[in-house]
């Protein structure tokens, strides 16, 4: 069994190409997936908890205040500057750019670091930033929330937050507590168990979140090529300004991954019942970018790189 945890681990991201092919290939499959995402999400959310351990989640007070203000730039400023600009273009009204809005106020995705450590940076900082992203995700969201008149009335927008905070906090303190009573420990058979585990969950994800790309792909390919073009540009622009703007050279990878790749998928369990196909549909498409980030951040990188 260890043997093949190792082997599986080994191949994480053949886990989250098989979940693309299956997804695409597959579409009844995909769509009996699709009610499994949210607690999947959750589950992929205590594992990576889990893998990290408490220490991780002992932020230096020093790197408070730069964090804290990243994650305003990422989580808060960049989906209401994307919102100005929809409504400016009068399409703030579009499914479409009210999924952009929300994949924008989202945390960064929780393999931050490792695709951070892929596309040859330092991951420390990826994964304080999700981290802390994660933690405050409830807070920073209400003000894209309100915004997006699919969310209703103020009471039913706090109600989400709540469902986010409540889901959030139950995830955390599961795996703390599994962590600080002993039952797991950070052995390397253990985090090998956990790896694996999280690459099957994460290819099962992406099955249920490619329900969406599945039907848009046989019913109207068209917008299904506009949304993809759209998440590319939005994803590895917002890595490129990273990377033109971060003035740390040794952080700009991280900072690049935690703009462009963030975990919309936590929202899935509060949204409105009328609003996730099309939600799914873009979301299901943003993984494309996301699993390329470690392949084409480090050219993003060369080329916004002053010499």
């Amino acid at each position: 069994m260890d043997a093949l945890a190792a082997a599986i681990a080994a191949r994480g991201r053949m886990a989250l190409i098989l979940g693309l092919a299956i997804g695409l290939g597959l579409p009844r499959l995909a769509e009996t997936m699709r009610p499994a995402i949210w607690p999947l999400v959750i589950t992929l959310l205590f594992l990576s908890i889990l893998r990290i351990g408490p220490d991780a989640l002992r932020l230096p007070r020093r790197s408070l205040v730069p964090i804290a203000g990243l994650t305003l730039t990422l989580q808060v400023a960049c989906p209401l500057a994307a919102f100005g600009i929809f409504a400016a273009l009068g399409l703030q009204g579009a499914i479409w750019a009210q999924a952009l809005v929300l994949i924008l106020a989202a945390a960064p995705i929780t393999g931050a670091a490792p695709i951070t450590a892929l596309a040859g940076g330092v991951p420390d900082l990826a994964l304080r930033q999700t981290v802390f992203g994660t933690l405050v995700l409830p807070l920073t969201a209400l003000p894209v929330l309100a915004l997006i008149p699919a969310f209703g009335t103020v009471v039913q927008i706090a109600g989400a937050a709540a469902m986010l905070l409540l889901a959030i906090g139950c995830a955390a303190a599961a795996a703390l507590v599994l962590r600080r009573t002993g039952w797991v420990q950070p052995t390397p058979t253990s985090l090998t168990r956990i790896d694996a585990l999280t690459a099957v969950v994460m290819g099962l994800v992406v099955v249920g979140l490619m329900s969406a790309a599945a039907d848009a792909i046989r019913d109207t390919p068209g917008h299904f090529v506009l949304i993809m073009a759209l998440v590319f540009a939005v994803n590895f622009g917002l890595q490129a300004t990273a990377c033109l703007l971060w003035p740390d050279a040794t952080e700009k990878t991280a900072v690049a991954v935690a703009a462009g790749n963030r975990n919309a998928a936590l929202f899935l369990g509060v949204l409105p019942a009328g609003f996730s196909p099309e939600l799914l549909l873009v979301i299901g498409c943003y993984q494309v970018p996301m699993y390329l980030t470690p392949f084409i951040l480090p050219w993003i990188r060369n080329r916004t790189t002053v010499h």
